[in-house]
């Protein structure tokens, strides 16, 4: 199943910058999962505010470890993060690497 992970930071941290290859190379070892992420930005639409990923997972129980173990969320980046199963149900055309 897909699962949306919608994740907002918290203010006046410089965790993501710090954390980013950390981040990153544990998003690596989920790529096969991915079925798109990246940063969600503020009304500049340059700084991030927070993450997207829509990955799938066998089980909420199998997300739950995921976050349980990933760098931005171990370091307290996050305020917030909500999961919800999610369904695509359009083809991509736009805003994915060919």
């Amino acid at each position: 199943m897909l699962y949306s992970l919608y994740n907002i930071d918290n203010a006046g941290t410089d965790i993501r910058s710090v954390r980013r290859p950390e981040h990153r190379a544990y998003l690596a070892r989920y790529a096969e999962q991915i079925a798109f992420a990246g940063p969600l930005l503020a009304a500049d639409d340059v700084t991030p505010t927070g993450s997207l990923l829509v990955m799938e997972f066998a089980s909420r129980d199998a997300v739950d470890e995921f976050i349980a173990n990933e760098p931005y969320a171990v370091a307290g980046l996050y305020a917030s993060i909500s999961v919800r199963p999610f369904t695509n149900l359009w083809p991509q055309k736009v805003g994915f690497p060919a």
